[in-house]
């Protein structure tokens, strides 16, 4: 800041509302913001505590060279301004606005006999635009709506009175089908196409309730005079346009135009969902993606997306519905409602779920194209989860198993960046437990596992992961402190019945939300330690039954059987193994006892 002499900048700044520009000292806008206090907020980038804590805005204000100012008379204007002025100089420190595509709009062409359609080019020359549709599908399910119901012109004739009475224009294949009235040959006035043109109206506005009204009046008017075929006709528009309400309508028609906002944010990114809301419709809706720059928070994200949806979609709503207090002046003519019952709680709750889903949408999108991007969100959640100091890239899991106190078998899993790391598991037979005895087991098992790691000289876990309560933990640390490593490594405990989590020394378990990304991994390691645990069971017991068996013949003990499985892999090949193939592990006597003992076995009983 050698360069710049901030305080004296600062002594030309009004207490007044407005927007500030930053430049460098290639005299480039670098940052553009708005305040309700100039003074204040500029000076406020300043202040040492902020610039010690915050290392974005220390690289921004160590670029700052200069400081522009604009006053405007309210804080609504200051956001006007801002947003307009981001647009047109993009600095590099704004949050960035991603969604820059051209949405196409429904315009009512300001010519006799209007035409209706879509295009994505704004002309000035009175034509009314209804838009823009974020859903091209639902712009075209509306334009069939109309087409459908509505007879209209589609050709770009010059439909004026002069044009029509001359006789200039003959009707087209459109008329005989039955999708225009034929204005061109004065088959249809001028006062029936335009009423069609301002139910239409209505209908682009959300006001579809009182077209339908006037449609079943119309139908019943018909049918007391038994004109039976426009009754079904109208009863046709009455139905496609009570269905089309139907599905529109989310809350009571009392609410007439309101703006709706919602904002889900992550370390990097914030998105902002937006509702237009007409009589009870919702006729525009739209999420926009940010991409944060300088840390900055939720209020100021929303206030930014306000005022660029607001500017977008050309609304003038009186009242907008946010999740949270916004602070604006007590100039503006807007009012922000944060609802906590009602319609239009569910109005705004439906705006979050809409947030939520495009949020979850983007990051599953990215993550998919950049795994360690996901990699690294859960490991850094589950660290914020588990009051870790450290990311648990290594995660280790213990479970024991046995069949009613034989047989014990401890099963050690293993974890790299959230996922299983197979070729790591291990299982141990117990050595020093006698009985039916969990609490021992694990922690000679864990004694066991942590002991060679450090005479090896290998890593030790950020994280173990007892599969157990209270008991098995205890049992757990004291392993550790054994080999004083209990302060270097974190360990818990997870207990099945309510799957808490407890801690060492701390009385009450922890529980995390079912639906939390971390307990899921966690859970993964408990159910992948409890299947490796078991199927190292279920091999020892087989084998060890297998043993027995082979402990039966004469002469043959548990040395000689362990031997004889080893070599050939299973008692069916032992049982079909000659004399002399079975000399290559025993000795002469012992081959003829096992050959003699197979045979009996296989004579007939009488």
């Amino acid at each position: 800041m050698s360069n710049f002499d901030y305080k004296e900048a600062l002594k030309a700044i009004p207490h007044k509302p407005g927007v500030y520009q930053y430049w460098d000292d290639e005299n480039t806008i670098i940052y553009i913001g708005k305040a309700k206090d100039l003074k204040n907020r500029v000076s406020s980038y300043f202040n040492k505590d902020v610039l010690s804590s915050n290392g974005k805005t220390k690289v921004l204000v160590s670029k700052i060279r200069k400081i522009t100012f604009t006053i405007v008379d309210t804080e609504i204007d200051a956001w006007l301004l801002e947003n307009s002025l981001i647009k047109k100089h993009q600095p590099r420190y704004n949050v960035l606005l991603k969604d820059d595509k051209t949405y196409p709009w429904i315009v009512i062409k300001n010519e006799p006999f209007p035409r209706i359609y879509w295009t994505r080019r704004i002309i000035r020359d009175g034509s009314k635009y209804l838009g823009p549709y974020a859903s091209i599908s639902m712009m075209h399910t509306i334009l069939d709506l109309i087409r459908e119901t509505y007879p209209l012109r589609t050709c770009n004739l010059p439909l004026t009175e002069p044009n029509i009475d001359a006789g200039k224009f003959k009707v087209c294949l459109e008329y005989q089908l039955g999708n225009c009235k034929g204005p061109c040959q004065k088959y249809q006035s001028g006062e029936d196409y335009l009423s069609n043109i301002e139910e239409i109206k209505d209908i682009l506005n959300g006001k579809t309730s009182s077209v339908v009204k006037q449609l079943k009046e119309q139908m019943e008017q018909a049918i007391a005079e038994l004109n039976f075929e426009l009754a079904h006709k109208l009863k046709r528009k009455f139905e496609l346009l009570d269905n089309y309400q139907s599905k529109s309508t989310v809350v009571n028609s009392s609410i007439t135009d309101v703006d709706v906002f919602s904002i889900a944010s992550e370390e990097k990114y914030a998105f902002v969902n937006f509702l237009k809301v007409m009589n009870g419709v919702i006729t525009q809706t739209q999420t926009l993606e940010l991409k944060k720059r300088l840390d900055e928070t939720d209020e100021e994200l929303l206030t930014l997306a306000i005022s660029e949806f607001r500017t977008r979609y050309n609304s003038t709503s009186k009242e907008v519905i946010v999740p949270f207090d916004i602070t604006v002046d007590e100039g503006s003519n807007i009012r922000f409602t944060v609802p906590k019952l009602g319609e239009k709680k569910k109005l705004l709750d439906l705006s979050q779920k809409n947030v939520q889903f495009f949020k979850r949408g983007k990051i599953d999108q990215y993550e998919k194209l950049n795994p360690e991007v996901r990699t690294e969100r859960l490991l850094t959640q589950m660290m914020k989860d588990l009051r870790l100091n450290q990311l648990p890239r290594h995660i280790e899991c213990f479970d024991n198993s046995n069949f009613q106190g034989s047989f014990p078998v401890s099963a050690i899993v293993v974890f790299r960046d959230g996922k299983p790391s197979k070729k790591d598991y291990r299982f141990f037979n117990v050595k020093t437990v006698e009985g039916p005895n969990d609490f021992a087991t694990m922690e000679e098992a864990v004694y066991r596992r942590y002991k060679r790691l450090l005479e090896e000289n290998q890593e030790l876990p950020q994280l173990i992961i007892i599969d157990g309560g209270k008991g098995q933990l205890s049992s757990s640390v004291k392993a550790l402190k054994k080999l004083d490593i209990d302060k270097k490594v974190t360990i818990i405990g997870i207990a099945k019945r309510l799957e808490e989590l407890y801690y060492p020394g701390d009385q009450y378990p922890m529980y995390l939300d079912k639906k939390s990304e971390t307990l899921k991994i966690i859970q993964q390691l408990r159910d992948e330690a409890h299947r490796f645990g078991i199927t190292a069971h279920r091999k020892k017991r087989n084998k060890a039954t297998i043993a027995t068996e082979l402990e039966n013949i004469p002469g043959i003990g548990k040395t000689t059987a362990d031997k004889l499985l080893t070599y050939f892999k299973s008692v069916k090949r032992v049982r079909e193994a000659s004399q002399e193939l079975l000399m290559e592990v025993v000795n002469s006597k012992q081959a003829l006892a096992i050959h003699d003992f197979f045979v009996q076995e296989k004579a007939p009983q009488e």
